[in-house]
């Protein structure tokens, strides 16, 4: 209604200003380029040039100053002289007639005479005057006119455009305060841009219709009308953008054409550095420039968003925009093309009465949208307050219950009379609401459970969750019955083993972490660890599910004789470690007797089949100060040891046993083996191979690895053997062997005249290596003079791990003059037939059945068989371990014909080897040396020093 009464009166009253307009006066005008003229100067210069008379003349953005022949004027004094244009920065006139001055006034200095600022610009009194010479200098992009007023007219008019600016100033701020305070209040920072937006619109209107010295009442000085009309333009160009991208942020994601928005956003710092920089007649024409340019952008897209979106919002917003843009790019035309006839009905002015409406229905059309969202949304959390599964309730400070959803209704099984009648500490007592009080006080929220027992039903576990809401408690009441069960179960599982339910890896290691730091009190802890004999034969046979069935049945089993603080864990597939805590080891040492009962007392029974289990135990006493890893290794250890008693076997270490030192050891080097690129302290040691058919003719010996400690003490060669072996270092050790004896062979061949072959004997896993391989033969290439001494021993179970593999390994050697001897042949799996295949020089007797061997008759029957094969098949024997007189001749009159063991010589070093002849110049036994006296050369003695080189001879007679 309101606003159907304001466009009627607009229609119908009349307004209480002139509607009259300005006469246009012709003058004549030229410019001072120089500015140097004086008054007689210019109109003397105006009456030579005598220009044809014009209503108007633009500046063109110059700056020097133009001045102006009025002639005539009326003859009345109640005229008035108007020079509009808001870019007059100054104005002074005389009476052409007497060069008399009326009045001067400028922007930065207060007027004189009959001059004064009107709107935009100035205005005279002529006072009767029949001709004015006038002088103006204009900044910007000025337009310079003469109207001729009648005296009330201009004062009503004048009247008119203070009222009219003032309207616009406070119409729009307070339309700014408004958006900004709900930006603020809401938290929107595009209604926060579009206050900002709607300022720099008004700063843009105020410079349209020429009031921007003005804010608010106050003139603004000159000087900073100078920075501030630059960057007024220049800012409303970046607000606009910057609202236009927060606006439309989601559409303008859809539309495409990204370029060009990322064209228009970088475009926004320089024009501000230049709005700063640049004088405002230079900055003009680069901001009609940007202006063109950003309209084109902002219509293009806005055109393209109004395609693909229907909301009226983006449809007021667009509009406004659009509108005052339309107006900015009218006035850079108007002001280019010279369309003075429009600029006075369309102008900044009009265009942010409009965009401001505009914006004011775009506001509303959103706070209407934004409350029936709310709308929405609060039918939409009310239904869920309804079907949440979750049940919300609200308490006052005394535990009565305000509110509470279904689902809580349902989880209490009551109904919501019954539920109000009771307060929370009658439901669930009060120190649980004594508990919820405090903390909701104390941490504002609080987390609590409630156990609810219902008859005939599983106790149920409840989560409540509150806070403190100024005198109220809100929370949540949700069942974690099933989630409580599945925790449990996971705590369960991180330490116990799915299968079997005993405690796994990482459970018995905390619990003997925690049992080690005990003995500290004076608490004695054992430690067994049980492995299955023989239990992937069962998975292999019958199925994982069998196995399975057995680790349970085992576990049961293992289990009774524990005592209540002993604990079992599975650290393996079939490996299983008991913590003893507090156990003396005789009491440890009977429980696990007992379990080795229980397990293999009885077969275990799986479906028809049943499955007699044998096991294997390592019991030690854990000392004080040891660490967990070790006393598992140790253990592990020792249980390795049982099971070479082939089942059932037990297994224990006390703390003081030399075990623990050992293994220590052991698991030392290991980690020096393992972190060292090269390994300190190996050396090597030589002992003689003694021939018994031409003992002081040759001087053969096999190369032994030793290594000292950084002590100096000598470390037991098997030791660092199968330490090398778990550090994967043997490998490089057996290069490093060959490597020192060919290069020792070649720095002493003239001492070695006598030497025939020099047994190395490499470990299985090198001689399995690729690469280690051909590494030998890059080697032995490389030392070619000496490589035909070089005898590679194999053992047996490498050779029969691959024949066919061996084969080409021996044949290799062979090619490059190398020798092959068959190591510890007739232990293990021999088997004579596979001889044949492979082309071997010597055939080293294993030592067991050397050592003793006149005691053992069939000793000397296997040996004297293992010679006649070797000796028709072309290879030479070599008998290890000899440790005695005896011995010695029996292996003659065999017809072995090496000999190798302590009777002869124990290990020398390098150089005792070369101060010798001979492999005989080392005994030391003056019985063996008498019956090497004896001993008639063949007649072939000088074949024999090369092997092979002997033809099969008659075996000899076999000993009685």
């Amino acid at each position: 209604m309101f606003g159907l009464l304001t466009l009627w009166a607009l229609w119908n009253w009349h307004s209480p200003y002139t509607a009259a307009q300005g006469k246009a006066l012709n003058f004549q005008v030229l410019q001072d380029t120089q500015g140097n003229w004086q008054a007689s100067d210019a109109l003397q210069q105006l009456r030579q040039a005598a220009p044809a008379p014009v209503p108007q003349q633009d500046t063109e953005l110059q700056e020097s100053p133009f001045w102006l022949l009025l002639q005539p004027l009326p003859a009345t004094q109640a005229i008035r002289i108007e020079f509009p244009s808001r870019h007059t920065y100054s104005l002074s006139c005389w009476n052409a007639s007497t060069l008399q001055i009326l009045g001067a006034a400028s922007r930065t200095t207060p007027p004189q005479g009959s001059i004064l600022p009107v709107r935009a610009g100035f205005a005279l009194d002529p006072s009767g005057a029949q001709a004015l010479l006038c002088r103006t200098v204009l900044v910007g992009p000025g337009r310079i006119s003469a109207l001729q007023w009648a005296a009330a007219e201009l004062s009503s008019r004048e009247l008119q455009f203070h009222r009219g600016s003032g309207l616009l100033d406070g119409g729009i701020l307070v339309l700014a305060l408004f958006t900004l305070i709900a930006g603020f209040i809401n938290r929107n920072r595009t209604y926060i841009l579009f206050a900002a937006w709607l300022v720099v619109n008004l700063r843009m209107a105020a410079l349209s219709m020429g009031w921007d010295q003005q804010w608010l009442g106050h003139t603004i000085p000159f000087a900073w009308q100078q920075t501030m009309r630059p960057l007024t333009l220049a800012l409303y160009y970046v607000v606009t953008f910057t609202l236009f991208i927060s606006l439309f942020k989601e559409e303008l994601s859809g539309v495409g054409y990204k370029i060009l928005i990322n064209v228009a956003k970088w475009s926004c710092p320089p024009l501000l550095l230049l709005a700063l920089t640049l004088p405002y007649a230079h900055f003009l024409p680069l901001i009609w420039v940007f202006t063109g340019l950003g309209v084109a952008i902002l219509l293009f897209m806005l055109t393209r968003i109004l395609l693909r979106t229907q909301s009226r919002v983006a449809l007021w917003y667009a509009a406004s925009i659009g509108i005052a843009l339309f107006a900015s790019l009218y006035e850079v035309a108007a002001a280019a093309l010279g369309l003075k006839g429009w600029i006075g009905s369309f102008n900044s002015l009009t265009a942010a009465l409009a965009s401001s409406l505009l914006a004011s229905l775009a506001i509303a059309e959103q706070m209407r949208q934004a409350q029936l969202q709310k709308l929405a949304a609060q039918a939409e959390l009310q239904h869920t307050y309804e079907v949440i599964p979750i049940g919300l309730f609200t308490l006052d400070l005394d535990g009565s219950l305000s509110s509470a959803n279904p689902a809580l209704l349902n989880m209490l099984q009551t109904s919501d009379p019954a539920l109000r009648k009771q307060t929370w500490p009658q439901r669930f007592g009060s120190a649980h609401w004594q508990a919820l009080l405090e903390q909701t006080q104390t941490c504002s929220t609080a987390e609590l459970e409630v156990i609810i027992e219902h008859p005939d039903q599983t106790p149920r576990r409840f989560q409540v969750r509150a806070t403190r809401a100024g005198d109220k408690i809100e929370g949540t009441f949700q069942d974690i019955t099933e989630k409580s069960l599945a925790t449990e179960n996971l705590k369960f599982l991180a330490h116990h083993d799915t299968l079997t339910k005993v405690l796994n890896r990482h459970g018995i290691e905390q619990i003997l972490n925690s049992s080690i730091s005990d003995i500290g009190l004076g608490k004695p802890l054992a430690v067994a660890y049980l492995d299955l004999d023989r239990f992937k034969l069962i998975n292999d046979l019958y199925g994982h599910a069998a196995g399975d069935a057995v680790l349970q049945t085992v576990c049961q089993r293992a289990q009774i004789p524990l005592g209540p603080e002993m604990h079992l864990g599975r650290v393996g597939g079939d490996e299983f470690l008991f913590v003893m805590p507090n156990t003396p080891l005789a009491v440890a040492e009977a429980t696990c007797r007992e379990i080795l009962q229980q397990i293999g007392g009885n077969p275990c029974q799986v479906g028809e089949r049943a499955f007699q289990v044998r096991s294997s135990i390592g019991l030690i006493e854990v000392a004080a100060g040891s660490l967990a890893k070790d006393v598992v290794s140790t253990s592990d250890h020792a249980c390795r040891m049982a099971k070479k008693g082939q089942g059932n076997a037990l297994v224990v270490f006390d703390r003081n046993s030399n075990v623990f030192t050992d293994h220590e050891t052991e698991l030392l080097l290991v980690e020096q083996l393992a972190s060292q690129s090269s390994i300190a302290g190996l050396f090597l040691e030589m002992q003689p191979i003694m021939s018994l058919r031409s003992p002081y003719e040759s001087l053969n010996f096999e190369v032994l690895l030793r290594m000292q400690d950084a002590h100096g003490a000598l470390i037991p060669t098997a030791r660092l053997i199968h330490a090398a072996e778990i550090a994967g270092r043997m490998g490089m050790i057996d290069r490093w062997v060959l490597s020192k004896t060919l290069n020792w062979l070649e720095q002493h061949q003239e001492q070695l005249s006598l030497n025939r072959f020099v047994c190395i004997n490499f470990s299985g896993a090198s001689l399995n290596d690729e690469r280690f391989i051909d590494d030998v033969f890059i080697m032995l290439e490389r030392h070619r003079s000496v490589a035909q001494r070089i005898c590679l021993e194999i053992t047996e179970s490498v050779a029969l791990h691959d024949m066919e593999n061996t084969r080409r390994f021996i044949d290799r050697v062979r090619a490059v003059g190398a020798k092959v001897a068959l190591d510890d042949f007739g232990a293990g799996y021999t088997s004579f037939s596979y001889l044949k295949e492979l082309p071997a020089d010597l055939l080293k007797i294993d030592g067991s059945f050397i050592v003793n061997m006149n005691q053992h008759p069939a000793n000397i029957a296997i040996v004297e068989a293992i010679v006649s094969l070797a000796q028709n098949l072309g290879m030479k024997t070599i008998a290890e371990w000899a440790e005695d007189f005896a011995t010695v001749e029996t292996l003659a009159e065999i017809g072995v014909d090496y000999v190798q063991g302590f009777v002869v010589a124990r290990p020398q070093l390098p150089d005792a080897i070369l101060q010798a002849q001979s492999g005989a110049d080392f005994i030391a036994d003056a019985q063996l040396m008498a019956y090497l006296s004896t001993l008639k050369p063949d007649e072939l003695d000088h074949v024999d020093l090369v092997l092979g080189a002997d033809p099969p001879q008659a075996a000899p007679t076999p000993r009685t």
